[in-house]
């Protein structure tokens, strides 16, 4: 490394006070440490790369002395606008990279920060195509500095755009694993809201059934209450009696009505009637709708409750229901088991026949699994469901003697795999535009930009090539005059390490053999020295 550039850019940034305090850092930007005034950003001066021996060396001295206070000045924007510093740090460290490959390290090191950085490319794009241009200009300029160019351009693909690309691929997958999280966390709560929705529904039917029971029983002992009140050997004060019964279980009808008329939701479905509750009749409908399903029935239900009636009835229903919607053509056995304490009700199908729809159910959403798991679960039962034997269970067990709830409502289950959101689905998009441009991108332009340098050497080549005939004409002690009439308007720009002749005032030129880069003379030079005008030697000089 330079002397002058290491203790410029230490003398700038020894005097650059960093700010102090921490600052939002926006999504997907690198973590900073602690920053005070007493930083000091240093790359180092123990460079070991071996000097480029050209003429370009005292150029590249210059360039060295000129940047490094740039650098220095630009650290006092890093509060304003780190990407802007991070963009220009990479453009300023990838053209001193050009004259020590050390300088690729923090090349490679801020173009990736910059891609972590969010935000548009264009900026980015902008300062690829100004650096470009500016070499462009620069060679123009001074085409000693030719021989730099294909490191250049490999410090531009390798050290510059694939670091970039690989932290704007690193910003966009992190942004994407944080917008699956967040979709998942909405899922859940989507989830939690639906199943919550479905037991409410239910409970709204549970109430509708003990409208019904609870109606029908107060509307019976209305009438008896009315019976008894007209008998006409009962006593005044017991008529006055039965006539304040009969009232009073009008009113509660009248009242329970009103209740169960606030829950109630209209949901198209009607209430059973008195012998609606009827398995075998429930199982006759299904298998008259072209349903395969089989009853058995085990035990007596003479004095069987109603509410209990109703679940086994509402379990039948849904499941026969569900093995119609998602196993079509599959058979369904219906068991139902009376015992002492507990009526158990299992509904099971069997595979469906291939090309048919079968579990699991994703396109109902399960909600009517989670309403019967409420009303059985309200009844102090149990409920369980899910695939068996390549079909699907549904098994329900609910005790006869009313009891409080075991236990609390489940969690709702994972959400299923389904169709992405569009969000999500453009964001997966352009992850992978980013890692096809990761590759594509820095591959075409080290492609076009080694071809438009091949043919810049070429072409500036063929302007410095010496004619084997000239050479031939030439002989020491020419006038140097006599000598320029014979030579190309250039001189080549790869120039071998040779010792030069010795001598106050002796200069040399070098003048390529052939612009062919496959023929043998390629890199091969004719090396003309002068002294006090007239040619005092003439060579070849070979790698």
């Amino acid at each position: 490394m330079d002397p002058i550039v290491t203790n410029t850019f230490v003398r700038w940034t020894g005097r650059v006070g960093l700010p102090q305090g921490r600052r939002r850092r926006p999504a997907c930007a690198p973590a900073r440490g602690r920053r005070g005034a007493d930083a000091d950003w240093t790359f180092g001066s123990g460079g070991t790369a071996p000097e480029v021996r050209t003429v370009a060396s005292v150029e590249s001295t210059t360039i060295n002395s000129v940047t490094a206070p740039a650098i220095g000045t630009a650290v006092t924007r890093w509060t304003r606008d780190p990407g802007t510093l991070l963009t220009a740090a990479t453009a300023l460290t990838a053209g001193l990279s050009t004259t020590n490959l050390w300088w690729s390290i923090p090349t490679a090191v801020t173009a990736f920060l910059a891609g972590r950085r969010p935000g548009r490319t264009a900026p980015t794009v902008l300062a690829l195509v100004a650096i470009l241009a500016a070499s462009v200009t620069a060679l123009s300029v001074v085409p000693a500095w030719l021989p730099l160019a294909g490191r250049f351009v490999t410090v531009v693909v390798a050290a510059t755009m694939l670091p970039w690309f690989a932290g704007r691929f690193w910003c966009q997958y992190r942004q994407l694993v944080r917008a699956g999280w967040e979709r998942a966390d909405q899922l859940q709560r989507e989830q939690r809201l639906i199943a919550e929705q479905a037991r409410s529904r239910e409970r709204a039917r549970i109430a509708q059934d003990m409208h019904d029971v609870l109606g029908h029983d107060l509307s019976l002992i209305a009438l008896a209450a009315g019976a008894l009140k007209l008998a006409p050997d009962l006593a005044e004060h017991h008529q006055r009696a039965a006539a304040d019964i009969r009232a009073r279980a009008a009113a509660a009808v009248d009242r329970l009505g009103e209740v169960i008329g606030v829950l109630r939701e209209e949901t198209g479905s009607t209430a059973l009637d008195a012998d609606g509750a009827s398995l075998t009749r429930l199982t006759s409908e299904a298998s008259e709708a072209g349903l395969a399903v089989e009853l058995h029935v085990d035990g007596e239900a003479d004095d069987l409750p109603p509410v209990v009636e109703r679940a086994a009835h509402r379990v039948v229903q849904e499941a026969l229901t569900n093995v119609a919607k998602h196993a079509r053509g599959a058979r369904a056995t219906v068991r139902v088991t009376h015992a002492a304490t507990e009526t158990e009700v299992v509904v099971e199908n069997g595979p469906p026949p291939e090309g048919a729809a079968g579990h699991p159910r994703p396109g109902g959403g399960g909600h009517g699994l989670i309403g019967l798991e409420e009303r059985v679960r309200l009844t102090g039962g149990s409920f369980d469901h899910g695939p068996r034997d390549g079909g699907y269970a549904v098994v329900a067990r609910i005790p006869h003697a009313a009891s409080p709830p075991a236990q609390p409502p489940p969690a709702p289950q994972a959400p299923r795999a389904g169709t992405l959101p569009q969000e999500h689905r453009r964001a997966r998009r352009r992850l992978g535009r980013t890692l096809v441009a990761a590759v594509m991108v820095p591959l075409v332009t080290g492609a076009v930009l080694s071809g438009a340098l091949l043919v810049w050497e070429t072409t500036a080549a063929s302007r410095s090539v010496l004619d084997p005939g000239d050479y031939a004409r030439l002989e020491v002690g020419q006038p140097q005059s006599e000598v320029r009439r014979l030579l190309p308007e250039r001189q080549t720009d790869h120039r071998q390490p040779a010792d030069e002749p010795t001598g106050e005032g002796t200069t040399c030129e070098y003048y390529a053999m052939t612009a062919d880069r496959f023929d043998d003379r390629s890199g091969d030079a004719y090396r003309l020295c002068f002294r006090q005008g007239t040619l005092v030697s003439l060579d070849t000089v070979t790698p």
